[in-house]
């Protein structure tokens, strides 16, 4: 959900709400309001030759008492030369929480992006900025937000340093830009739809539910969700929540898959996962749900099982309940090349020592690295002002995660449920990467299944790849080509699932 290494070792204090009654020295930022940069492009987009504008620019969006709040910058891409009334508008943002939108921006969906190296061990300096032909541009205008205190946006005088840290404030402050926005460029009318990645999941549905709720209310028509926390079943894995390992297995079996540490039998890559899931959702959960009083043939029929899906042996599972968290598998399975797996993304590995690091945050620095090349040599800022990658928080202990209790429901998702019913036209596209350690296919597959949403209003996409999937070239196209389908009004169902 967050750039860089904040895994918590458990979730019982992260999502616990910010303790009421604490005060905080406010801090008075420096917020220098600059004048806006536009360039002027063109290139040739799902063979439409066309121009484009990118203007970054910000708003001042107050807090709900009036006092403080935030200038919010964005990059907004809009195509030159067509009618706007009824063009459709997409505000895509990162997760974090809080980062800057800079990974989303040049991943899949901006008419210039990112092309990550094939080769896995080049270092981050063979990360570079190239046309990206697939951009929805010629059929919808690309707003990239960055929330207070990331990209050039901040807090305004007056306003506390922890103003934004809760899932209510954070969704207030980008819903209240998303209208000032559309009202400032005439686009009230435009459909409108969200892009969240990570932690953006979490955002989406907050702003999909305050937008719904403004005195003239924007109905979102679509979302899609990249790397979804929305259902948070399985991001940190308490050992009783056996939900969690459930819904894990599969991104196991694809990383085991890749690396080469199961027998393939002649099945292919489709055909081993499909297996998985329904061993996960059936066998595997049965016997979890067991417990101790699972009688001991059955535990070592289990302990194979996972062993053959997973690469870890059977001895290991029958030593420690069943289960491998996320977090040891990624020391586990290549231990005996002493390497260690990508928590992004699993397919890059690096040495394994005492303490393991992440050897994918390669790909967060090469996009940082190409993301300074294209803001100041392409789109010609020249702010003095630092473009910040992420805001200074702590980790997840720093969030107001929406409940005040270990009662409380966390129920991320129930805005979409209300907007489906206000807006026969929303739709839903989730979308996960094969080789994702944080947030995994399955927990997507289990957000589908148990949201009781429309099946003809909600899509799945699997990706090859990771947390940041489109770093892999037919990921980026194949993700590209999905909003554009949620955009358009493609039938979903039309769709291919996304499996290799």
């Amino acid at each position: 959900m967050r750039r860089k290494n904040l895994w918590p070792a458990g979730m019982a204090a992260s999502v616990a709400a910010l303790l009421p009654g604490v005060a905080l020295a406010v801090q008075a930022p420096v917020v220098t309001v600059q004048a806006p940069v536009v360039t002027e492009h063109r290139g040739v987009f799902h063979g439409v030759p066309l121009a484009y504008s990118v203007t970054i620019d910000g708003i001042d969006v107050p807090e709900p008492g009036g006092q403080g709040g935030a200038h919010v910058v964005s990059f907004a891409y809009q195509r030159e030369h067509v009618p706007i009334a009824a063009r459709p508008v997409v505000f895509l943002f990162n997760g974090g929480p809080i980062t800057a939108s800079l990974w989303i921006h040049l991943g899949a969906f901006a008419p210039r992006r990112v092309e990550a190296p094939s080769d896995l061990a080049a270092g981050a300096d063979a990360f570079h900025v190239v046309d990206n032909p697939q951009s929805l541009i010629d059929a919808a205008d690309l707003v990239f937000v960055d929330p207070a205190d990331t990209g050039f946006s901040r807090r305004l005088p007056g306003t506390a340093p922890d103003a934004y840290h809760s899932v209510q404030a954070d969704g207030q402050q980008i819903a209240g830009f998303i209208q000032r926005w559309l009202v400032a460029h005439g686009r009230l009318g435009s459909p409108v739809y969200l892009v969240g990645e990570s932690y953006g999941t979490v955002r989406a549905p907050e702003v999909i539910g305050q937008l719904a709720a403004l005195p003239q209310p924007v109905l979102v028509d679509g979302v899609m969700l990249l790397g979804q926390a929305v259902n948070i079943v399985e991001y940190a894995q308490r050992p009783a929540n056996i939900m969690s390992y459930v819904v894990s297995l599969p991104t196991l079996a694809a990383i085991a898959w890749y690396h080469g540490k199961v027998d393939r039998a002649g099945r292919s890559f489709d055909q081993f996962l499909a297996e998985a899931r329904h061993y996960a959702g059936t066998t595997y959960l049965a016997a979890l749900y067991q417990g101790s009083d699972l009688p001991a043939d059955q535990r070592a029929a289990v302990a194979a099982a996972l062993d053959r899906y997973s690469g870890i042996p059977a001895a290991y599972y029958r030593a420690h309940d069943l289960r491998i968290s996320k977090e040891q598998f990624r020391t586990a399975l290549l231990a005996d090349r002493h390497l260690v797996m990508g928590r992004n993304d699993a397919r890059y590995v690096g040495p394994l020592t005492a303490k393991p690091g992440d050897p994918s945050e390669v790909i967060e620095t090469g996009f940082e690295k190409a993301w300074d090349s294209y803001l100041h040599g392409e789109l010609k800022v020249g702010w003095p002002e630092p473009y910040a990658p992420m805001a200074d928080i702590k980790g997840f202990d720093d969030w107001g995660w929406s409940g005040s209790s270990p009662f409380s429901p966390f129920a991320y998702a129930k805005p979409i449920t209300q907007l489906m019913a206000k807006n026969p036209r929303f739709r839903v596209l989730i979308g996960n990467g094969y080789y994702d350690t944080q947030t995994t296919t399955g927990a997507a597959d289990y957000l589908r299944s148990q949201s009781g949403w429309p099946a003809d209003r909600v899509a799945l996409r699997y990706y090859e790849g990771g947390h940041m999937a489109y770093t892999v070239d037919a990921s980026a196209v194949r993700m590209a080509d999905d909003l554009r389908a949620l955009v358009t009004g493609q039938p979903m169902a039309s769709l291919p699932e996304g499996q290799k």
